[in-house]
């Protein structure tokens, strides 16, 4: 059965058994994410402010994560239902560790890492980064795609400091780059210093992981795909209507779970998921949003394997995702429908 026939039999199952009287209760799913609510998170939260995950016969509770809240252990310890995870790396890493999950979706085409520096410095390609003399760096970041940088474009760890998440030290050496969020720390440069910084993607200049994936344990995927399903194309239908519908009940929401985000910055960094092709570029323009492909998968392993983060055939390729769950235009026409455009 195709994605749009399953779609449209199990609404029509739904709306029969509500015209017979018969009350069925949606399945409760807990989603959990990994960080403090924010646009970036917006699809979902839009999904559950407009009734789209309802319309699928869902219950969906989102769980954010944060600095003090690790919601990972969680999925395989069956506490959680489905996870947002930041990139293949972690599930790489659950492979070769024998844990149980699997990647079902990407809701992020790109990767949101960023290398971010002053204008008027020389810094015209991002080529020219490697010759900064100071790159502030989190740690977590010195030992993932730091190494790529290394390995693929000559960054050098001479020029390696510290990045604590304060900004005072980038804005005051002009000459330096730092790391960031793409939809995150340009707002707040420009807030704070006053000048929007060059941003250069990691994600447009060759790391090709997918960002902002859906994980769900394997007998999950084997006892309850219609869940699972069920799950992936609300998600998909929630991101295309907050990108190119009316965002204001997930905004709402947003700003529910994180009293400290504001309006201003949701909209400022909406805008830049938009402009950076973050959610919807690439293969999602025609497969909808969420696709994943397995070539692309094995790309970016053979990219980390040659920056020395894995070895090859140390990760079995095949468990890390499943693509029966993506990849079938789901939201494309919708899209259209709203007038969006990538």
């Amino acid at each position: 059965m195709t994605s749009t026939n399953w779609t449209v039999a199990a609404l029509a199952a739904v709306a029969m058994a509500g015209s017979s009287g018969l009350a069925q209760a949606d399945d409760k799913v807990v989603f959990a994410t990994n960080w403090k609510a924010q646009a970036a998170h917006g699809g979902f939260y839009q999904a559950v402010a407009d009734g789209t995950y309802r319309k699928y016969g869902l219950e969906v509770e989102i769980r954010p994560g944060g600095p003090q809240v690790n919601n990972r252990p969680l999925l395989p310890a069956g506490k959680i239902d489905f996870l947002m995870t930041g990139n293949l790396l972690h599930s790489f890493d659950n492979v070769k560790s024998g844990v149980p999950v699997v990647t079902v979706a990407s809701l992020f085409q790109k990767d949101p890492q960023a290398l971010m520096a002053h204008p008027g410095q020389g810094y015209v390609k991002f080529e020219d980064l490697k010759n900064a003399p100071v790159a502030w760096i989190a740690k977590d970041a010195q030992f993932s795609w730091w190494a790529w940088l290394k390995a693929d474009y000559g960054f050098s760890d001479e020029q390696l400091r510290p990045y604590n998440y304060n900004l005072g030290p980038f804005l005051a050496d002009k000459k330096s780059v730092q790391q960031g969020y793409a939809v995150e720390e340009p707002i707040s440069i420009q807030k704070q210093g006053g000048f929007k910084p060059l941003t250069f993607l990691l994600a447009d200049h060759g790391y090709s992981t997918y960002s902002t994936t859906i994980e769900t344990r394997a007998e999950t995927v084997q006892k309850n795909p219609a869940l699972v399903q069920r799950f992936v194309e609300a998600s998909i239908i929630g991101w295309v209507n907050y990108l190119y519908g009316d965002h204001s009940k997930g905004d709402a929401l947003i700003k529910r779970d994180n009293p400290e985000m504001d309006q201003a910055t949701i909209d400022q960094s909406l805008a830049l998921m938009k402009e950076l092709g973050v959610v919807d570029s690439g293969d999602s323009l025609t497969l909808g949003i969420g696709a994943m492909k397995p070539e692309r998968v094995k790309d970016f392993f053979d990219k980390m394997v040659r920056a020395g983060l894995y070895k090859a055939g140390e990760v079995d390729l095949s468990k890390v995702a499943t693509y029966q769950f993506v990849n079938k235009g789901v939201g494309v026409a919708l899209k259209k429908q709203l007038g969006g455009q990538p």
